[in-house]
């Protein structure tokens, strides 16, 4: 079972642990108490979560609708925790640990946490009617400021018309008070800002503003290496953790590098992340990383390759998880390395010589292609292949343009984001004059992290694109700095405004080296239903997903697709995960240990959020 890795989580004692927790349902407790063994207590709470929901079935309990809701939903997750099918799945007993909190029957070993306790206390919570879904995140804020709710019973026509457009008034100004909190790369204080920063780099390497436009004079000067890391320090501030990370990946050769445009992106002022948390998280490590990826030099081609590419390739240079689209990776290196890349098990370093596949290689694996006609969607990655040169793009667009095949050709790139320079006139016009309206189309995928990184550079590139017909989509990717409250909000409208269309929100995989990147399954689903509803369907286009080891991608919307089977004592929950194929072909489901809710909670506390402004998490399973 493929686990998300935790940080050490503070133990409960007895007495912490149930401070409160019965309070939320009695019944519970005393079943659990009175009951000699975990079997008999199993079969006795099973019965009353049954007698509960025949309950509410009848309408014997006076709740709101979506409290109702809220509950047959929690009863039916409570009655997974519990299910002895589930336990052989997960490896453990969770009601086993829970029967032991009621029992005062907890050893110092048991490792039980308050994550395990908060997950019980909203559970019990839930299934009382008690979740607060009614009343929603923003329903006690209106209230405070004396806006009502418009009575459609009591108010018709213009009037009601009126009244409901001036509640949606407040509720657009609340929505856009929080947006404003994650300002773009297109506000005027931050170009300003950045326009200064670009100035300093340019004078560091006594370069002239033609030269940082030239994306070559930006390749040569790479900050990687021992000499990057000097050239750092010259530049901006750093904490002692920060060079210390950087000093390491350069004496272990664990990839590291960063673009000078993309640098002058950081906040040269300061060291507190108040403003470029997401930029320099991306491709500054953490120690834990550095540290993982020192541990398993010898075998990081496989231990890292959480995706299981190496057990999906049909031949060299080759991904195919699906039926209709394969991913060739002809180029093995990127000018910048970001730190929660997928592959960097196979990513050596920026811009690494010998990264370019052979000719033999590359032409195998376009004949696979060109033999392989149920694949009509091509999706070509890396590394960047866009920083292959400008003859061997036209030699793979001449290629798989002449497959009658292939329908769509898809550059992977982040090229707009770290080195928009790159993308020239010329690049945009040959690469668009492979589209042929009815016949082929040709389109970008970007991953741009946060508002911050829209910048005008990228904007002009992005128009520059789709001057040519190709159009950009986004694959943003959920890590813990791009979770706040209304910040993938933020980020579509950003994206909107320079022609980028929402494409996916991937959840980050569980890879143990990234745990300071991680965020749980349940915060994606609550963005997309808190946050995201708030906007146009049009800016919402992006679709939240899991990718599944080997199998692929997953739809974390729909119910489905996942069963919440477990508790770990940890506070970390317990997926299994349904194939893509259920319904179409044969294929088992994969089970996945979670980050613990209440250990995300606490971290966002650390960087300055209100825990209790993502109090309904507990209640998206």
């Amino acid at each position: 079972m493929r686990e998300a890795v935790v940080s050490e989580i503070r133990v409960v004692t007895e007495e912490t642990a149930v401070d409160g927790l019965w309070d939320e349902d009695r019944q519970v407790y005393r079943i659990l108490r009175e009951s000699r063994d975990v079997e008999e207590g199993r079969a006795a709470l099973f019965d009353y979560l049954k007698a509960l929901e025949w309950r509410y079935r009848q309408g014997g309990v006076d709740l709101h609708r979506l409290e109702w809701a809220a509950a047959m939903e929690a009863l039916r997750v409570f009655s997974n925790l519990i299910s002895p099918r589930n336990e052989e799945i997960a490896g453990f007993s969770t009601l086993e640990h829970l029967w032991r909190l009621a029992h005062g029957s907890l050893e110092p070993g048991d490792g039980l946490s308050p994550g395990f306790i908060e997950e019980f206390r909203h559970l019990l919570r839930a299934i009382n009617g008690r979740a607060g879904l009614s009343e929603g995140w923003l329903g006690p804020v209106l209230a405070d400021e004396g806006v009502e709710l418009v009575d459609f019973a009591a108010v018709h026509g213009r009037l009601a018309g009126v009244a409901r457009s001036d509640f949606l008034d407040h509720v657009g100004n609340q929505v856009m008070d929080r947006v404003s909190r994650h300002p773009t790369g297109l506000d005027p204080r931050l170009i300003a800002k950045r326009e200064r920063n670009r100035e300093r780099i340019i004078d560091f390497f006594d370069a002239t503003l033609d030269q940082w436009y030239d994306y070559r004079w930006q390749l040569r000067y790479i900050l990687k290496g021992r000499e990057g890391l000097e050239r750092l320090q010259q530049l901006l501030p750093l904490t002692d953790e920060e060079v210390e990370a950087i000093r390491l990946c350069v004496e272990y050769d664990i990839p590291f590098g960063i673009t000078p445009y993309y640098l002058s992106l950081f906040d040269f002022d300061s060291t507190g992340r108040e403003e470029d948390a997401q930029v320099r998280s991306q491709v500054i490590p953490p120690l834990h990383y550095v540290r993982r990826m020192m541990e398993h030099r010898d075998d990081r081609e496989y231990y890292f390759d959480f995706m299981g590419e190496h057990d999906t390739s049909p031949i060299d240079l080759v991904t195919r998880r699906y039926a209709t689209v394969a991913i060739v990776k002809p180029f093995d290196t990127c000018p910048q390395i970001c730190v929660y890349c997928q592959r960097n098990w196979e990513i050596a370093g920026p811009m690494m010589p010998k990264a370019l596949a052979s000719p033999e290689q590359l032409e195998q694996a376009l004949e696979w292609f060109a033999s392989h006609p149920t694949v009509q969607d091509v999706l070509i990655t890396g590394g960047d292949p866009l920083f292959m040169n400008d003859r061997l793009i036209k030699h793979m667009m001449d290629r798989l343009s002449g497959m009658e095949h292939i329908v769509n050709i898809r550059w992977a790139t982040r090229a707009p984001v770290t080195m928009p320079m790159r993308i020239t006139d010329g690049l945009a016009e040959m690469l668009g004059g492979y589209i042929e309206p009815g016949r082929r189309n040709v389109c970008f995928v970007t991953h741009i992290e946060s508002a911050s990184e829209v910048t005008p550079d990228l904007a002009a590139v992005v128009h520059r694109l789709r001057r040519q017909g190709i159009y950009v989509y986004n694959q943003q990717v959920f890590t813990l700095n791009t979770s706040l409250r209304f910040q993938t909000v933020a980020i579509r409208i950003a994206l909107k405004r320079i022609g980028v269309d929402p494409y996916y929100v991937f959840y980050p995989k569980g890879k143990e080296e990234t745990r300071d990147y991680l965020t749980p399954v349940a915060r994606v689903i609550q963005e997309r239903k808190e946050e995201a509803r708030l906007l146009p369907g049009i800016f919402r286009t992006d679709e939240p997903v899991f990718n599944v080891p080997r199998l692929g991608k997953n739809h974390i919307r729909a119910w489905q697709d996942r069963e919440l089977i477990a508790i770990r004592p940890d506070g970390c929950r317990v997926y299994l995960w349904h194939p893509w194929e259920k319904g179409i072909t044969p294929m088992e489901p994969w089970p996945y240990v979670d980050i613990p809710i209440y250990e995300y909670l606490q971290r966002l506390e650390e960087i300055g959020e209100d825990p209790k402004d993502y109090e309904s998490i507990w209640y998206y399973y």
